[in-house]
């Protein structure tokens, strides 16, 4: 089958709004978590998010362009906007190439925040009538389709929602589309915008939520911490990159997934397990052969201890030597946008050869016997790295890359 290439890619989280930034929060552990800024009201147990923050939305896309666009789909198209011009595609110069690339953005909360605007409108301020663009800004797809519109592609396009393993399953889609044959290139990641009342309100209530901070792996860990951003990519047959001398980033090479069939909330050992062997079945690994995994990593009791589980039943006694880190502890839990925040963090360690750290981890848990990066990161020879995402109602979606080589 064709081998794929990641050419391009873009981000936007609590700790940077481009790859670089990004990066370089990684290296300098500089985590994103703080206290809410610019709501009106901050629900009195969520002490800290994972927030988007200098996002300029109207200098980026012009007040009556923005008009039409969630935060979540301005998240989404700032990303795709960064990766399609590292890649160094320009679709709309070449119509027959657009036609010949797929975009599948996924969502998790998709316009959570028009919809909330929209019910303070009604009820709380007594208004009769919500926002005109209020289904075009709030319908799951938004993102996607802004994107396509904003450059031009028009070959098979679609939305995915599968709560926290939403990007992984878009990106993985592209990925096994891209190598199959059924399109020559994809643009493809994760997108959710958060960071507002009603949505800290409903998941306060789930209280799974931390008290203080985000510990992954943790004796002490206390729950989650909301986050919100994008991350896109662009994949491509790795002959048509290396033809045009596109960079080559990292190389796609597996994508797993499974459902648990078993209870909404509570993670399964068994569906987890099966999605990372799948994983590594369609990349062609054995468990000698991953050196790091980008896990997870919630901080929640539950989600934590099975992880370690999951880890420990797949790779046997090769998980002694995994270099295992959550980068949730620096840009928290995106959500639909996780995996993408994910991915990028996963690249950035094939690239360097930098396992970053889980932050604020304080004793390793014993129910969670794993090789934990922690205090300032790793540097080490890192050639392949799995990234791992575990959703409510039990799906799970896995992903390989490969350092780019020959």
């Amino acid at each position: 089958m064709t081998r794929v290439a990641i050419t391009g890619m873009g981000v936007v989280s609590a700790i940077g709004n481009d790859i670089e930034t990004f990066r370089r929060a990684l290296h300098d552990t500089t985590g994103g978590l703080a206290p809410a800024q610019g709501l009106d009201e901050v629900p009195k147990g969520i002490t800290v998010v994972g927030q988007v923050r200098d996002f300029d939305a109207e200098a980026r896309f012009g007040r009556d362009r923005l008009a039409l666009l969630d935060p979540f789909s301005q998240f989404a198209m700032a990303a795709a906007d960064e990766a399609i011009g590292m890649a160094g595609l320009d679709f709309r110069a070449d119509p027959a190439m657009g036609q010949r690339t797929a975009c599948i953005i996924g969502t998790g909360g998709a316009g959570i925040a028009t919809l909330q605007e929209g019910f303070v409108r009604l009820y709380r301020d007594g208004k009769h009538r919500v926002n005109p663009f209020t289904v075009p800004r709030y319908m799951g797809n938004a993102a996607c389709s802004q994107v396509t519109m904003a450059h031009g592609i028009t070959g098979p396009s679609f939305a995915v929602t599968s709560a926290c393993a939403t990007a992984n399953h878009a990106i993985g889609l592209g990925f096994h589309m891209v190598r199959g044959g059924v399109a020559d290139r994809a643009v493809v990641g994760g997108t959710d915008a958060l960071v507002n009342f009603g949505n800290l309100k409903a998941w306060e209530a789930l209280r799974v939520v931390s008290r203080d901070t985000c510990r992954p792996f943790s004796k002490d860990r206390t729950g989650m911490v909301v986050g919100e951003g994008a991350g896109v990519f662009v994949l491509e047959r790795w002959d048509d990159a290396v033809a045009r001398g596109a960079p080559i980033l990292a190389e796609m090479i597996g994508f797993g997934m499974s459902a648990d069939a078993g209870d909404i909330t509570f993670p399964s050992v068994e569906g987890a397990s099966r999605a990372v062997q799948a994983c590594l079945d369609d990349a062609g690994l054995t468990a000698a052969d991953v050196d790091h995994i980008n896990a997870h990593g919630t901080a929640t009791t539950a989600n934590d201890a099975t992880e370690a589980k999951v880890i420990r039943a797949v790779f046997g006694d090769a998980a002694d030597r995994l270099a295992v880190s959550s980068t949730k502890s620096f840009h928290g839990h995106g959500l639909g946008a996780a995996g993408g925040l994910e991915l990028v963090a996963a690249i950035v360690a094939a690239q360097d050869g930098f396992v970053p750290p889980t932050l604020n981890l304080t004793e390793l848990d014993p129910e969670c016997p794993l090789d934990v990066v922690t205090g300032t990161g790793r540097a080490m020879d890192v050639r392949t790295v799995v990234s791992n995402s575990f959703a409510f109602g039990g799906l799970n979606a896995v992903l390989a890359i490969r350092r780019a080589e020959g």
